[in-house]
């Protein structure tokens, strides 16, 4: 009964492994589940793509690290943390669906010196936990790293109740919030390791485990904090984070073959922001594009936003979803009706730059 129930919860049951990102079409494929392997993720096949690597390389830190625990919401295998139960039960907690506790929990072992890793969907993560995640986890300055996993609209079967838009407009509003978006899974490694003595509380956000890849190997370089450079470019800078970065590239060379020149950073750090890099970019390429699975307000747009109008005034637009909850259907379809696959980003950039020549 319980895994059935956690299959639900995760999508297991709908099969949308087979469905979960395209890189073209229309909004005919809100439809239903025609929308098969063949075109996910430019036709690459499941068995390409990693899945998650959360409780694998948690348990690798912990085999160095007593200090390390893992909590989660009745979700062990939906994010793979019962990889980390596996090889250390003692230090495992499955707190059933009661993810606000859960936070507490967490936030309680931290405070005896503990680092503690909870686990749970996004949208049951800081979106239902906000004041738990406030004055528990951040307000003390408790190493809790809270992990969102299936962010945005990858549940896109399950409805408003799963999609998870507002998570990075709550987190970074939370004084002393760090907050993280994993690019795939070596990013996702690279975030990990740097997290474990990182100051303070963190919301680590996470797509679905099956990411397209934009990191062959896991960055060396990767610092929280310090955006990374991933195409350059002069024509336009393109600002994206988490599961935009590998559809932000893909439309960079879509735009490439149009003759124009797009800069791509992945921002995978909300807060503290790269300001020094948006405002390189910005000085050096004329105008600034973000992209973001997310509620343009609030989120990463913003952010930037907010830097540009301070000092580096260029034409500038937020791509993302509209302030609105979007329908139900294939996440593959989803992607493709708000334009946030790869052609509809290089569409997107290209009459963005039209209508900023013509001003």
């Amino acid at each position: 009964m319980a895994r059935r129930a956690e299959q639900r919860r995760s999508g297991e049951t709908q099969g949308q492994d087979a469905i979960f990102r395209g890189t073209s079409g229309g909004d005919a494929r809100l439809k239903g589940e025609g929308f098969k392997d063949a075109r996910s993720v430019k036709g690459t096949p499941n068995a390409a793509l990693p899945a998650f690597v959360l409780g694998e390389e948690l348990a690798d830190i912990a085999d160095k690290d007593p200090r390390i625990v893992v909590l989660t919401a009745d979700l062990a295998n939906a994010n793979r943390t019962n990889d980390f139960r596996a090889r250390h039960p003692d230090r495992f907690f499955n707190l059933g669906i009661a993810e606000k506790n859960m936070m507490t929990v967490a936030a309680g072992m931290a405070s005896c010196g503990m680092i503690a890793y909870a686990a749970t969907f996004a949208s049951f993560c800081v979106i239902l936990g906000a004041e738990q995640a406030k004055t528990d986890c951040a307000y003390t300055g408790m190493m809790v790293r809270l992990i969102g996993h299936h962010s945005g609209m990858s549940m896109g079967f399950y409805g408003t109740s799963h999609h998870a838009l507002e998570d990075l407009a709550i987190t970074r509003t939370i004084a002393d919030m760090t907050v993280v978006c994993a690019t795939d899974a070596n990013h996702l490694r690279a975030v990990l390791r740097a997290s474990v003595d990182h100051p303070g509380a963190m919301y680590i956000r996470l797509g679905r485990g099956r990411d397209p890849q934009v990191y062959p190997e896991v960055p060396k370089d990767f610092r929280i904090g310090k955006a990374a450079m991933l195409r350059r470019g002069k024509d336009l800078t393109i600002i994206a984070c988490g599961s935009e970065v590998r559809a932000s590239l893909d439309a960079a060379e879509l735009l490439s073959k149009q003759g124009i020149e797009a800069r791509v950073i992945d921002m995978h750090t909300i807060k503290p922001l790269d300001t020094a890099a948006i405002r390189k970019a910005a000085r050096e390429t004329g105008a600034v594009m973000t992209v973001e699975e997310h509620n343009i307000t609030g989120g990463l747009g913003s952010a930037v936003a907010e830097v540009l109008v301070e000092e580096e005034r260029v034409p500038f637009l937020r791509h993302g979803i509209p302030d609105q909850f979007v329908p139900v259907g294939p996440p593959a379809a989803l992607y493709a009706h708000y334009k946030l696959d790869a052609a509809g980003i290089a569409r997107k950039a290209k009459s963005f730059l039209a209508k900023s020549a013509r001003s």
